[in-house]
């Protein structure tokens, strides 16, 4: 098979920017021969040059100028792992600049979704973030691609690893949250700053994003109803085991009637459900759909390498469209 070089940018080299580069270096030769695409990432933007890293990584890559990458005329992905708020005006400007984007920045959709969409479309650019929801799993390109004949009835997440694991702890070995948190702190499982992850913020962005591509409404995570972990108690665990239930934070949306309705909140769920078995860090989202009627798409929802595996996905989907001269899938970027 013929070789077709694709260059990318790459913003950001912190853990999921690790993640993605190692992912590209160690299946490089793999992804070369299964595809006839030779991707290689040519620059970096990222403002901490010299820090320790388990890789190495030519110097000349690195720029702390992002239009070293949006008006390099050579770079046609550009993938976004910053991890900011602003993050979605600098995959605007990617875009604007004739930039294919990837990203993993749930925040970034979430807030931006209708604008990022439409400067995909008007641009004639994808727009790819499998990454943002559910890590490692490959739940978006499920649902807008082999599911998509379906309708959907309603959509269940574990959706955030940091307090799945808090919560699976507690339940397990009957600990205080408080001891369960400096323990996934001390693990890497949790931030120093938990809030957005135990206060169900990060989930709700992740909501978001499945709402709007499974049910074509657009709900902001503002929006959607919040409740977080903090308030679980080894109490409330034990009371939900004798009701023969594990309580997990549990992003809901499901159609009633003609009414969408959508929450983020510890629940209740049954021993016999599949998500009850979902433990740690691990992640799952729970799909019913009027055809294919239940399906469950389990994995790690985080990880530098889980991550990096959805980023390069999306990447290599690009580049085989940009080796054809396809059409360019707007479906993913812009939901139904």
């Amino acid at each position: 098979m013929a070789s077709n070089k694709v260059k990318i940018g790459l913003m950001g080299l912190g853990n999921i920017g690790l993640g993605t580069y190692k992912t590209l270096e160690m299946n490089r030769e793999a992804i070369l021969a299964a595809t006839g695409v030779d991707f290689e990432i040519t620059k970096i933007l990222e403002r901490d040059v010299d820090r320790e890293r388990d890789i190495v990584v030519p110097r000349e890559k690195f720029t702390q100028d992002a239009d070293d990458l949006f008006k390099d005329p050579e770079i046609q992905i550009v993938i976004g792992l910053l991890g900011i708020k602003n993050e979605g005006d600098f995959m605007l400007r990617a875009m604007e600049n004739g930039k294919h984007v990837v990203t993993a920045n749930k925040a970034a959709i979430a807030a931006q979704y209708d604008e990022l969409r439409e400067a995909a479309i008007r641009n004639n650019v994808m727009l790819r973030y499998e990454a943002s929801v559910g890590g490692g799993i490959p739940i978006l390109t499920c649902l807008t691609g082999a599911l998509q004949a379906n309708q959907y009835q309603e959509v269940l997440g574990i959706l955030n690893g940091t307090t799945n694991y808090i919560l699976t702890q507690m339940t397990d070995y009957d600990l205080n949250y408080e001891d369960v948190l400096k323990d996934a702190q001390a693990k890497g499982f949790a931030e120093p700053d938990p809030t957005a992850d135990v206060e169900g913020i990060d989930v709700a962005n992740k909501l978001s994003i499945l709402i709007s591509l499974v049910f074509g409404e657009r709900v902001r995570p503002d929006e959607i109803p919040t409740t977080g972990i903090t308030g679980v108690t080894k109490e409330d665990i034990v009371a939900a085991a004798e009701r023969g239930c594990k309580i997990k934070l549990i992003a809901s949306a499901r159609k009633n009637g003609d009414k969408l309705e959508y929450s983020v909140k510890p629940t209740e769920i049954p021993f016999t459900h599949p998500l009850a078995g979902v433990s740690n860090e691990f992640n799952a989202v729970y799909v019913t759909g009027n055809a294919v009627d239940e399906l469950m798409f389990y994995g790690r929802g985080a990880g530098p390498l889980p991550t990096g595996s959805a980023v390069m996905g999306d990447v290599i989907e690009i580049g085989k469209a940009i080796v054809k001269n396809a059409a360019y899938d707007l479906v993913v970027a812009g939901g139904k």
